[in-house]
């Protein structure tokens, strides 16, 4: 009997596994379309195009990502632009884009585009729990052979303020006392991002709805200045601070 039970609950365990898989196969293929890279076009240099960072579509003609993915200035003499790449392959579709709200404090930015219509993605409203299983969606090693988005999954393992206090005034930096005065909460996952990340969205895996964005470099600096030993751990901004900004544009 115990053993029957045993594998009753074997056999359930697995269908709900293969379940939740066959979902996120299905949401990766309705997301894959939405992610862009994000970097700059100049026809003097070589190579020509620059991927910087990820980002994704959040409405036909707009694109949300990490300000710190942008450029600092461009090569105007040469007249360097900047570009989001659309499509996946060895040549992507490269569309001149323009920065129409830039979020300092929280490292977000939106970005126009021109050319045709873009599918967005649906921003969530739902509450974010610690222990809750996503996705994220990028280009972690950049586009050395092309534009391939990969996909990682993790829980959020914890929902933190975005700085750590210094065990003294010496341990902290200009950037951790402007963030101490103002501190707001961010996602902790269990999984690995890599700097091309940046601006990745983060998903529910069953309905593709974005609850953050992958913030590698700008959160780490504060997160993890006091180990001499960075760990793999990666960070997000949650989406309320998108749709701030977003509703910025819209008055």
């Amino acid at each position: 009997m115990k053993i029957t039970f045993v594998l009753f609950i074997t056999l359930v365990t697995s269908l709900f596994s293969v379940e939740a898989s066959s979902a996120l196969a299905d949401t990766i293929e309705k997301v894959k379309p939405s992610i862009v890279g994000i970097g700059t076009y100049n026809r003097l240099n070589s190579p020509r195009a620059n991927l910087r960072g990820t980002g994704f579509v959040i409405s036909e003609h707009l694109v949300a990502t990490n300000a710190h993915v942008l450029p600092e200035s461009l090569n105007q003499q040469q007249k360097e632009r900047l570009v989001i790449f659309v499509g996946q392959g060895r040549a992507p579709e490269i569309r001149f884009a323009s920065v129409v709200a830039n979020d300092q404090q929280h490292d977000l930015a939106i970005l126009r585009v021109e050319g045709q219509a873009m599918q967005p993605l649906t921003l969530s409203q739902q509450k974010v729990r610690e222990g809750e299983l996503y996705a994220f969606t990028g280009f972690p090693i950049g586009a050395v052979l092309g534009l391939y988005p990969v996909t990682h999954r993790g829980i959020i393992s914890s929902i933190t303020p975005v700085v750590i206090p210094a065990r003294n005034a010496n341990e902290l930096s200009l950037a951790q006392l402007k963030r101490l005065k103002s501190p707001y909460n961010i996602y902790q996952l269990d999984a690995t991002a890599y700097p091309g990340n940046s601006g990745s969205p983060v998903y529910h895996p069953q309905s593709g709805e974005v609850i953050a964005l992958i913030n590698k470099v700008f959160v780490k600096t504060t997160k993890e200045a006091v180990l001499s030993d960075p760990s793999a751990i990666s960070y997000a901004i949650p989406i309320i601070h998108l749709r701030e900004l977003l509703a910025t544009l819209k008055k």
